[in-house]
């Protein structure tokens, strides 16, 4: 029964930061949200090298999409 309890408050807590929204401020103008996103700094890196290294181009925005990153104006 002890094991059982663990695993639900385990489980609870899992789901409850699942659902966490996360803001990152890149500059002053823009930001990027992820709710329930792949972490940002591996998916920058993994974007960058995708887009030769241009994080204004289309195909890096879709690649952060792709990981659950959403970019935004403030």
């Amino acid at each position: 029964m002890k094991r059982l309890m663990i695993l639900a408050a385990v489980s609870a807590a899992a789901l409850a930061s699942a659902a966490c929204v996360t803001v990152i401020d890149a500059d002053g103008d823009y930001g990027w949200s992820g709710q329930g996103a792949q972490p940002f700094d591996g998916a920058r890196d993994d974007c960058r090298a995708r887009a030769g290294h241009d994080e204004g181009t289309t195909a890096f925005v879709t690649c952060m999409a792709e990981k659950g990153w959403t970019r935004s104006r403030d």
